[in-house]
């Protein structure tokens, strides 16, 4: 049995994974879906402190608590920010890492150093229609259920050691009809890297509904 910690991306709670956490329970897994400081059913604990530091610590947290030693992290989207962070600051406890069309930050980038000017102004516009401290998003396509996001965690840097290069299994999908994406250069750097297990799908950035079969699959050979 595998333990998987489920990191979804901005403006989404844990519940984003059902398809996916149904599926690995099945199978026969531990599985905890996180929502995160500020966010969804969290929101409450919203305001100017949250930022990537706070995530880092509501994941790092559930992982002491739980007494988790192996987890398989997966990070969707600004997801793969936290999970970064989070297999440097505790390597120990993180078996696998697997990056769902996500940031793969190097030490001392943000979310928003690493999106194109189109993301960054998508940012702007969400900062702009929220308080100054979240982002509302503004796109008709989001799941109703999308909220709010604490803006300082995709401006905040991150800060990696290196010591996450321990954990051995890394993988990564990449999401090739995701419009606009920001995560093409990612995607370049690390296909030709034999460090690297690279998925490329034919989908959007949707992953959990638009291709639940194959995401269940990478997501369950990331824990063999």
């Amino acid at each position: 049995m595998a333990t998987f910690v489920l990191i979804p991306g901005v403006l989404h709670g844990g519940w984003w994974y059902r398809p996916l956490t149904e599926g690995l329970r099945a199978a026969g897994h531990e599985v905890y879906p996180v929502t995160l400081s500020g966010v969804s059913e969290r929101g409450h604990l919203g305001g100017g402190a949250i930022n990537l530091d706070t995530h880092v610590q509501d994941v790092v947290g559930l992982l002491e608590a739980e007494r988790v030693e192996d987890a398989v992290l997966v990070g969707h989207s600004y997801g793969g920010m936290v999970i970064s962070a989070v297999a440097d600051r505790v390597p120990e406890r993180v078996a696998g890492l697997v990056y769902a069309d996500a940031f793969v930050p190097r030490d001392g980038e943000s979310a928003h150093a690493i999106v194109n000017d189109l993301w960054k102004q998508r940012y702007v516009a969400g900062a702009a229609a929220g308080n100054g401290h979240t982002m509302v998003g503004l796109h008709p396509a989001l799941d109703p259920r999308a909220t709010v996001h604490p803006m300082a965690t995709l401006l905040q840097p991150v800060r990696l050691t290196g010591s996450a290069d321990a954990v051995a299994r890394r993988v990564y999908i990449h999401a090739e009809r995701f419009e606009g994406t920001p995560f093409l250069e990612t995607y370049g750097r690390l296909r030709d890297d034999p460090a690297w297990t690279v998925h490329a799908l034919p989908v959007g950035h949707d992953l959990v509904q638009e291709a639940p079969e194959e995401f269940l699959k990478i997501v369950l050979a990331a824990a063999e």
